[in-house]
């Protein structure tokens, strides 16, 4: 407990202050965790036996970051090349190597991108939803806060009251009671941060705080069962006491790209 505690603290530093120090570094932190959680998705898959195309994948999933977030400094120009380079690149590889399944490959390269890089993508795109002239770290901060208020609140309500399995196939331990708890928490801080953060109305952050907690709560259970299905039990080590990044951001995964969806929709 004392090790993961340690580590926790220091992971919320360095969350925090990559949401702080401004566009430039904020958007190279997370290219840079979107592609370390490439890399742990394909060093799980590879271990199972699906040999993916794990350089190219990571190369284009860098460049297809990258085309997104140039679209956030200079609009328009930057995603015509995007969909086009990424594709064609990972079929055309796929062809000079000599594998018995070329299109399971092809597909768990993909599924990689679409699981652990774009999601970033669109958590990265909450900081320029005003326009790509306003860098603003409030609703990427917002969002980490509520994320991070919800896994408390559903670990504690949870561990103390929880009786009724959500989904004891795919994870034993979450309960609807910890899904309630999570929810009322992060309601809270998001009534908080309504006081402080009044780019949106109080109803519209409790709007964001449930989406939060339902969609990153379904996000923990997909990525407990794509483990399940590869029989590992953590996704890494690279946080001590807490496992692997994608154990860490399995909540994000799901929920960014709904409430990125949800802000354009009322910010437009």
């Amino acid at each position: 407990m004392k090790l993961r505690a340690i580590t926790g603290f220091f992971f919320i530093i360095v969350m925090i202050g990559s949401n702080l120090l401004g566009p430039y570094v904020f958007s190279l932190f997370y290219l840079a965790l979107s592609l370390f959680c490439l890399f742990e998705f394909y060093k799980l898959v590879r271990e199972s036996g699906i040999k993916t195309s794990r350089e190219t994948g990571i190369i284009n999933a860098g460049l297809l970051f990258l085309f997104f977030a140039a679209n956030c400094y200079f609009p328009a120009w930057s995603l015509i090349f995007c969909l086009p380079v990424t594709f064609s690149a990972i079929f055309i590889q796929e062809l000079y190597k000599k594998t018995p399944a070329p299109f399971s490959n092809i597909a768990f390269t993909f599924l990689g991108m679409i699981f652990a890089v774009i999601p970033f993508i669109f958590f990265h795109a909450m900081a320029f939803i005003r326009g790509s002239e306003n860098f603003n770290f409030h609703v990427p901060l917002a969002f980490l806060i509520m994320l991070w208020s919800n896994d408390t609140g559903a670990y504690l309500v949870g561990s103390k009251m929880g009786k009724t399995k959500l989904f004891e196939r795919h994870s034993p331990k979450k309960t609807y009671e910890g899904l309630i708890g999570g929810i009322l928490i992060s309601a809270v801080a998001a009534l908080i941060l309504s006081h402080f953060y009044v780019e949106y109305t109080w109803k519209q952050w409790v709007t964001i705080a449930i989406l939060i907690s339902c969609f990153g709560t379904m996000g923990d259970l997909v990525e407990s069962m794509f483990k399940r299905s590869i029989n590992v039990k953590d996704s890494g080590g690279i946080l001590p006491g807490h496992g692997g990044l994608l154990d860490r951001f399995d909540g994000l995964l799901m929920a960014a790209p709904i409430v990125y969806a949800y802000l354009y929709f009322i910010s437009n």
